[in-house]
Protein backbone atom coordinates (compact mmCIF):
# COMPACT_ATOMS: atom_id res chain seq x y z
CA UNK A 1 0.00 0.00 0.00
CA UNK A 2 1.26 3.43 -0.94
CA UNK A 3 2.04 5.43 2.19
CA UNK A 4 3.96 8.40 3.49
CA UNK A 5 6.96 6.06 3.67
CA UNK A 6 6.52 5.41 -0.05
CA UNK A 7 6.59 9.14 -0.73
CA UNK A 8 9.84 9.52 1.18
CA UNK A 9 11.30 6.62 -0.77
CA UNK A 10 10.38 8.31 -4.07
CA UNK A 11 11.86 11.57 -2.85
CA UNK A 12 15.10 9.73 -2.11
CA UNK A 13 15.09 7.97 -5.47
CA UNK A 14 14.82 11.33 -7.22
CA UNK A 15 18.52 11.98 -6.50
CA UNK A 16 19.72 8.85 -8.27
CA UNK A 17 21.33 9.34 -11.69
CA UNK A 18 18.63 9.09 -14.32
CA UNK A 19 20.25 6.02 -15.89
CA UNK A 20 20.05 4.22 -12.53
CA UNK A 21 16.43 5.21 -12.03
CA UNK A 22 15.53 4.04 -15.52
CA UNK A 23 17.28 0.70 -14.88
CA UNK A 24 15.25 0.33 -11.70
CA UNK A 25 12.10 1.11 -13.67
CA UNK A 26 13.02 -1.48 -16.30
CA UNK A 27 13.32 -4.12 -13.61
CA UNK A 28 10.06 -3.06 -11.97
CA UNK A 29 8.25 -3.07 -15.30
CA UNK A 30 9.51 -6.57 -16.11
CA UNK A 31 8.32 -7.76 -12.71
CA UNK A 32 4.89 -6.18 -13.11
CA UNK A 33 4.51 -7.79 -16.52
CA UNK A 34 5.03 -11.19 -14.94
CA UNK A 35 2.91 -10.83 -11.80
CA UNK A 36 0.01 -8.50 -12.76
CA UNK A 37 -1.68 -10.95 -15.08
CA UNK A 38 -4.99 -9.11 -15.37
CA UNK A 39 -3.35 -5.92 -16.60
CA UNK A 40 -1.04 -7.88 -18.89
CA UNK A 41 -4.16 -9.38 -20.45
CA UNK A 42 -5.58 -5.89 -21.00
CA UNK A 43 -2.42 -4.67 -22.72
CA UNK A 44 -2.10 -7.72 -24.96
CA UNK A 45 -5.78 -7.51 -25.88
CA UNK A 46 -5.51 -3.83 -26.78
CA UNK A 47 -2.47 -4.55 -28.92
CA UNK A 48 -4.20 -7.47 -30.63
CA UNK A 49 -7.15 -5.24 -31.56
CA UNK A 50 -5.07 -2.27 -32.67
CA UNK A 51 -2.12 -4.06 -34.27
CA UNK A 52 -3.53 -7.25 -35.81
CA UNK A 53 -0.75 -7.26 -38.41
CA UNK A 54 1.89 -7.92 -35.73
CA UNK A 55 2.84 -11.44 -34.73
CA UNK A 56 2.14 -12.72 -31.22
CA UNK A 57 5.85 -12.44 -30.44
CA UNK A 58 5.96 -8.83 -31.66
CA UNK A 59 2.92 -7.88 -29.59
CA UNK A 60 4.39 -9.56 -26.52
CA UNK A 61 7.64 -7.62 -26.94
CA UNK A 62 5.65 -4.40 -27.31
CA UNK A 63 3.61 -5.24 -24.21
CA UNK A 64 6.75 -5.87 -22.17
CA UNK A 65 8.17 -2.51 -23.24
CA UNK A 66 4.87 -0.84 -22.38
CA UNK A 67 5.13 -2.10 -18.80
CA UNK A 68 8.75 -0.91 -18.64
CA UNK A 69 7.90 2.60 -19.85
CA UNK A 70 4.93 2.78 -17.51
CA UNK A 71 7.08 1.86 -14.49
CA UNK A 72 9.90 4.20 -15.56
CA UNK A 73 7.49 7.10 -15.95
CA UNK A 74 6.04 6.44 -12.51
CA UNK A 75 9.50 6.55 -10.93
CA UNK A 76 10.38 9.63 -12.99
CA UNK A 77 7.68 11.51 -11.11
CA UNK A 78 10.13 11.42 -8.20
CA UNK A 79 12.44 13.98 -9.80
CA UNK A 80 9.63 15.66 -11.70
CA UNK A 81 7.84 16.61 -8.49
CA UNK A 82 10.76 16.78 -6.03
CA UNK A 83 13.87 18.02 -7.84
CA UNK A 84 14.68 21.60 -8.81
CA UNK A 85 13.35 23.46 -11.82
CA UNK A 86 16.88 23.49 -13.22
CA UNK A 87 17.06 19.69 -13.04
CA UNK A 88 13.75 19.32 -14.88
CA UNK A 89 14.69 21.78 -17.61
CA UNK A 90 18.04 20.04 -18.15
CA UNK A 91 16.25 16.75 -18.82
CA UNK A 92 13.22 17.98 -20.74
CA UNK A 93 13.56 20.26 -23.76
CA UNK A 94 10.50 22.09 -25.08
CA UNK A 95 10.36 22.23 -28.88
CA UNK A 96 8.00 22.98 -31.74
CA UNK A 97 5.48 25.82 -32.02
CA UNK A 98 6.10 27.09 -28.50
CA UNK A 99 5.79 30.81 -29.25
CA UNK A 100 2.33 30.28 -30.71
CA UNK A 101 1.03 29.38 -27.26
CA UNK A 102 1.55 32.96 -26.15
CA UNK A 103 -0.91 34.26 -28.75
CA UNK A 104 -3.95 36.05 -27.33
CA UNK A 105 -6.31 33.27 -28.38
CA UNK A 106 -8.29 30.62 -26.49
CA UNK A 107 -6.42 27.33 -26.78
CA UNK A 108 -7.11 23.71 -25.94
CA UNK A 109 -3.96 21.63 -25.66
CA UNK A 110 -4.62 18.09 -26.90
CA UNK A 111 -2.40 15.97 -24.63
CA UNK A 112 -3.06 12.24 -25.17
CA UNK A 113 -2.31 9.58 -22.58
CA UNK A 114 1.33 8.83 -23.22
CA UNK A 115 3.46 7.89 -20.23
CA UNK A 116 5.00 11.38 -20.12
CA UNK A 117 1.70 13.22 -19.74
CA UNK A 118 2.66 14.73 -16.35
CA UNK A 119 6.03 15.80 -17.75
CA UNK A 120 4.35 17.81 -20.51
CA UNK A 121 2.09 19.61 -18.05
CA UNK A 122 4.90 20.28 -15.58
CA UNK A 123 7.28 21.68 -18.18
CA UNK A 124 4.68 23.95 -19.77
CA UNK A 125 3.64 25.38 -16.41
CA UNK A 126 7.28 25.78 -15.44
CA UNK A 127 8.53 27.38 -18.64
CA UNK A 128 5.66 29.59 -19.81
CA UNK A 129 4.29 32.61 -17.91
CA UNK A 130 0.71 31.71 -18.83
CA UNK A 131 -2.39 30.50 -17.03
CA UNK A 132 -3.16 26.79 -17.33
CA UNK A 133 -6.10 24.59 -16.38
CA UNK A 134 -6.69 20.86 -16.55
CA UNK A 135 -9.25 18.32 -15.35
CA UNK A 136 -8.08 16.31 -12.36
CA UNK A 137 -9.31 12.78 -11.78
CA UNK A 138 -9.08 11.91 -8.06
CA UNK A 139 -6.98 8.88 -7.14
CA UNK A 140 -8.51 6.09 -5.07
CA UNK A 141 -5.64 6.27 -2.56
CA UNK A 142 -5.81 9.47 -0.50
CA UNK A 143 -2.03 9.68 -0.09
CA UNK A 144 -1.45 9.31 -3.83
CA UNK A 145 -4.26 11.78 -4.56
CA UNK A 146 -2.66 14.47 -2.39
CA UNK A 147 0.79 13.80 -3.86
CA UNK A 148 -0.44 13.98 -7.46
CA UNK A 149 -2.47 17.13 -6.82
CA UNK A 150 0.49 18.83 -5.17
CA UNK A 151 2.84 17.75 -7.96
CA UNK A 152 0.56 19.09 -10.67
CA UNK A 153 0.27 22.46 -8.93
CA UNK A 154 4.00 22.81 -8.30
CA UNK A 155 4.80 25.50 -10.87
CA UNK A 156 3.15 28.44 -12.54
CA UNK A 157 -0.38 29.74 -12.52
CA UNK A 158 -2.60 26.67 -12.62
CA UNK A 159 -6.09 25.51 -11.73
CA UNK A 160 -7.22 21.92 -11.40
CA UNK A 161 -10.88 21.30 -12.16
CA UNK A 162 -12.65 18.12 -11.09
CA UNK A 163 -15.21 16.47 -13.34
CA UNK A 164 -18.02 17.26 -10.92
CA UNK A 165 -17.25 20.98 -11.40
CA UNK A 166 -19.02 20.75 -14.75
CA UNK A 167 -18.38 22.43 -18.09
CA UNK A 168 -19.17 26.08 -17.30
CA UNK A 169 -16.11 27.06 -15.21
CA UNK A 170 -13.79 25.29 -17.66
CA UNK A 171 -15.27 27.12 -20.64
CA UNK A 172 -15.19 30.40 -18.72
CA UNK A 173 -11.48 29.96 -18.02
CA UNK A 174 -10.84 28.98 -21.63
CA UNK A 175 -12.49 32.15 -22.91
CA UNK A 176 -10.19 34.13 -20.60
CA UNK A 177 -7.24 32.57 -22.47
CA UNK A 178 -6.36 30.10 -19.74
CA UNK A 179 -4.88 27.19 -21.68
CA UNK A 180 -6.79 23.94 -21.17
CA UNK A 181 -4.55 20.85 -21.00
CA UNK A 182 -7.04 18.19 -22.06
CA UNK A 183 -6.65 14.38 -22.11
CA UNK A 184 -9.84 13.18 -23.82
CA UNK A 185 -8.67 9.85 -25.24
CA UNK A 186 -9.65 7.39 -22.51
CA UNK A 187 -12.85 5.39 -22.01
CA UNK A 188 -14.83 7.28 -19.37
CA UNK A 189 -17.90 5.06 -19.65
CA UNK A 190 -21.15 5.30 -21.63
CA UNK A 191 -22.30 8.63 -20.20
CA UNK A 192 -22.01 11.29 -22.92
CA UNK A 193 -19.69 9.07 -24.95
CA UNK A 194 -20.08 8.37 -28.64
CA UNK A 195 -18.73 5.42 -30.59
CA UNK A 196 -16.11 6.33 -33.17
CA UNK A 197 -13.34 4.23 -34.71
CA UNK A 198 -10.02 3.79 -32.96
CA UNK A 199 -7.68 1.58 -34.97
CA UNK A 200 -10.72 0.31 -36.84
CA UNK A 201 -12.65 -0.74 -33.71
CA UNK A 202 -15.57 1.31 -32.37
CA UNK A 203 -14.48 2.88 -29.09
CA UNK A 204 -16.56 4.87 -26.61
CA UNK A 205 -15.02 8.34 -26.73
CA UNK A 206 -16.07 11.53 -24.99
CA UNK A 207 -16.33 14.32 -27.62
CA UNK A 208 -14.92 16.83 -25.13
CA UNK A 209 -12.13 18.09 -27.40
CA UNK A 210 -14.66 19.19 -30.00
CA UNK A 211 -17.09 20.44 -27.35
CA UNK A 212 -14.60 22.60 -25.44
CA UNK A 213 -13.06 23.96 -28.63
CA UNK A 214 -16.52 24.90 -29.89
CA UNK A 215 -17.84 26.38 -26.64
CA UNK A 216 -14.59 28.20 -25.91
CA UNK A 217 -14.16 29.39 -29.50
CA UNK A 218 -10.70 27.91 -29.18
CA UNK A 219 -8.07 26.40 -31.44
CA UNK A 220 -6.68 22.92 -30.76
CA UNK A 221 -2.90 22.49 -30.37
CA UNK A 222 -1.47 18.96 -29.86
CA UNK A 223 1.23 18.66 -27.20
CA UNK A 224 3.04 15.32 -27.31
CA UNK A 225 5.56 14.14 -24.73
CA UNK A 226 8.09 11.44 -25.65
CA UNK A 227 10.31 9.56 -23.20
CA UNK A 228 13.98 9.58 -24.24
CA UNK A 229 17.18 8.08 -22.85
CA UNK A 230 18.09 11.44 -21.32
CA UNK A 231 14.64 12.38 -20.02
CA UNK A 232 11.74 13.49 -22.19
CA UNK A 233 10.97 15.81 -25.08
CA UNK A 234 7.82 17.93 -25.14
CA UNK A 235 6.75 18.93 -28.66
CA UNK A 236 4.15 21.61 -29.40
CA UNK A 237 2.59 20.81 -32.78
CA UNK A 238 0.90 23.28 -35.14
CA UNK A 239 -2.72 24.14 -34.40
CA UNK A 240 -5.34 22.17 -36.30
CA UNK A 241 -6.88 24.44 -38.93
CA UNK A 242 -9.90 22.19 -39.61
CA UNK A 243 -11.10 21.72 -36.04
CA UNK A 244 -13.71 22.02 -34.61
CA UNK A 245 -16.57 21.70 -37.08
CA UNK A 246 -20.32 21.57 -36.53
CA UNK A 247 -20.16 17.78 -36.32
CA UNK A 248 -18.82 16.56 -32.93
CA UNK A 249 -18.85 12.92 -34.06
CA UNK A 250 -16.75 13.68 -37.14
CA UNK A 251 -14.40 15.80 -35.00
CA UNK A 252 -13.96 13.00 -32.47
CA UNK A 253 -13.30 10.44 -35.21
CA UNK A 254 -10.69 12.79 -36.66
CA UNK A 255 -9.11 13.20 -33.21
CA UNK A 256 -8.75 9.42 -32.91
CA UNK A 257 -7.35 9.16 -36.42
CA UNK A 258 -4.67 11.75 -35.69
CA UNK A 259 -3.99 10.18 -32.32
CA UNK A 260 -3.21 6.93 -34.12
CA UNK A 261 -0.47 8.73 -36.01
CA UNK A 262 1.11 9.95 -32.78
CA UNK A 263 0.85 6.47 -31.25
CA UNK A 264 2.39 4.76 -34.27
CA UNK A 265 5.51 6.89 -33.79
CA UNK A 266 6.02 5.49 -30.24
CA UNK A 267 3.54 2.66 -29.62
CA UNK A 268 5.17 1.36 -26.42
CA UNK A 269 4.64 4.72 -24.68
CA UNK A 270 0.85 4.80 -24.94
CA UNK A 271 -1.45 3.86 -22.02
CA UNK A 272 -2.35 0.39 -23.25
CA UNK A 273 -2.85 -0.58 -19.58
CA UNK A 274 -6.25 1.16 -19.82
CA UNK A 275 -9.34 -0.80 -20.95
CA UNK A 276 -9.92 1.38 -23.98
CA UNK A 277 -12.66 -0.90 -25.36
CA UNK A 278 -14.43 -1.75 -22.10
CA UNK A 279 -17.64 0.06 -23.11
CA UNK A 280 -19.15 -1.71 -26.11
CA UNK A 281 -21.91 -0.90 -28.59
CA UNK A 282 -25.20 -2.69 -27.91
CA UNK A 283 -24.89 -6.31 -28.94
CA UNK A 284 -21.13 -6.22 -29.47
CA UNK A 285 -19.14 -8.96 -27.71
CA UNK A 286 -16.88 -8.18 -24.75
CA UNK A 287 -13.31 -7.73 -25.95
CA UNK A 288 -11.58 -8.42 -22.63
Amino acid sequence: MFSVLGLWLLRGLSYLPLSWLRALGAGLGALLYRVVRSRRHVVLTNLRVCFPHLSDAEREALARQTFVHFAQAWLDRSWLWHRSAACIQSRVPLTGEVQALSADEPTVLFAPHFVGLDVGWTLLTLRLPLHFTTIFTPQSNATVDAWVAQGRQRFGQVRLFRREDGVKPIVSALRKNELLYLLPDMNFGPSESIFVPFYGELAATVPSLSRFAKLGRARVVPVITRMTDTGYEVVVHPAWTDFPTDDPAADTALMNQRLEGFINAMPAQYFWVHKRFKTRPVGAPDIY
